[in-house]
């Protein structure tokens, strides 16, 4: 099934009978032929935790379940839209950057914390960002959104990638993360990105970083 990339802000993709869609409430733009978007409360593929997840991330807005035969254009707020594809490995991506991505994908929540510690939790509560990040497992297709266009940066053993916490989109692979700061704690007050934080992303994959810091 898949996107097909229309231009920087939109995509397109095939819905056949049997298969199934997830997307953001109001990412659908248009559609041809015998398409339905019914509200999801189960959170996708990850049922009933994947959902308790998002609650906790403070994300009340369902998915929508997309199914039927046709084809859908997909876009939000104008937003630039990254199609990634993934061929069995784990995608973790802010939650509120996903826009839609194929039912063949298992959902769920990973908690920053469990891989920044503290840190990672320092993370949510001066960035802005969610304490939960989405992951995507499996073989499918996921449309991501950001600010002013994504890079995709490769992340080796011999070379870690260091990022601003509001730059940064999503990552998979083998990959681990940690929050550092190179201020002390009275120099933090006020400070939610820049010079005040530092994702240390490390191992093996990548990671997509937006062009702006401004949040979605």
């Amino acid at each position: 099934m898949g996107f097909r990339e229309i231009n920087s802000k939109m995509v397109e993709a095939t819905v056949m009978s049997g298969q199934r869609l997830f997307s953001q409430r109001g990412a659908m733009l248009a559609y041809k032929g015998e398409v339905s978007f019914t509200p999801n409360t189960a959170g996708g593929q990850g049922g009933i935790m994947s959902m308790i997840g998002r609650r906790v991330a403070n994300e009340d807005t369902p998915l929508m379940t997309v199914e039927g035969s046709g084809t859908v254009l997909f876009g939000h707020g104008g937003h630039h839209v990254q199609v990634i594809n993934l061929a069995g490995d784990t995608l973790c991506v802010e939650a509120d950057r996903l826009l839609a991505f194929e039912g063949t994908l298992q959902q769920g929540t990973m908690f920053l914390g469990s891989q920044g510690g503290v840190m990672g939790m320092v993370r949510g509560q001066i960035s802005g960002q969610g304490l939960f990040t989405t992951t995507l497992k499996g073989h499918g297709a996921v449309a991501v959104m950001a600010h002013g266009g994504v890079f995709e940066i490769p992340i080796t053993p011999q070379r870690p990638v260091h990022v601003d916490p509001q730059a940064y989109v999503a990552h998979h692979g083998d990959v681990r993360n940690k929050l550092s700061t190179a201020l002390g704690w009275r120099d933090m007050v006020g400070r939610g990105s820049g010079e005040a934080f530092q994702l240390e992303l490390s191992g093996n994959g990548a990671v997509y970083v937006q062009a702006s810091e401004e949040k979605l």
